[in-house]
Formats: C-alpha cells, structure tokens, sequence
C-alpha cells in the first residue's frame, strides 16, 4: 500500500514534479512546526530561569540542581558563585548556575 502510494507521487514522462518549491514545502512546513512546538517554549524557559538566577538575593532559600538546600548568605566577589548555609556551621560555595529553584525569602541572616 506504501510502495503503491509512492508510485502514484513519482513523476511521469511529461510531468516537471510539481516544482521544485511544492516539493518542499512538506518539510518547511515540518521545521516551522517543529520551531513552534519545541524550540520556541525552550527558548522562552532558558529565559525565564536566567532572569531567576540573576534575581536571587541574600536571604532566599534555593535548592540546587543535585537536591541540596540551603540559604544564600553571600556571594563570591566575581558573583558567579553563591555561598549558601545549610546548617549552622556548614557553609558552601555553589555555582550560580547550579541554582535549580527559588524557595522564597526567610528572616534576616545572622
């Protein structure tokens, strides 16, 4: 069935193919489709997480992309990295881009 439908779509003798743009346009149609569906709201998502990285101030609570909690404290002097507390006496130096999400603020820091 496959085999006959691709036989009835090949060219004959006199015919030019339907020219040349008609043959494409299947897969222009495919890539506008795929541009919509799928790169666009990726897009739109790697945007929105800059923007919550780049907001991030002493005092919010995050967990990183590997699951751990904390409380930003500081930040490095180049502002790459933050220094988040995760217990008392336990402190630790964490990429900005490591940060997977915003918990919200909590009280002031000692």
């Amino acid at each position: 069935m496959l085999l006959d439908m691709l036989l009835l779509m090949t060219p004959q003798g006199g015919q030019d193919g339907g020219g040349s743009l008609l043959g494409f346009l299947p897969f222009i149609l495919i890539i506008v489709i795929m541009y919509f569906l799928m790169i666009r709201p990726q897009v739109r998502r790697q945007k929105e997480r800059q923007k919550m990285i780049d907001a991030v101030e002493k005092g919010d609570n995050i967990v990183t992309s590997g699951g751990i909690h904390g409380k930003i404290t500081g930040f490095t002097d180049d502002g790459k990295t933050v220094i988040i507390q995760v217990d008392d006496k336990v402190k630790l130096n964490v990429d900005r881009s490591a940060i997977g999400s915003v918990k919200g603020k909590t009280g002031p820091i000692k």
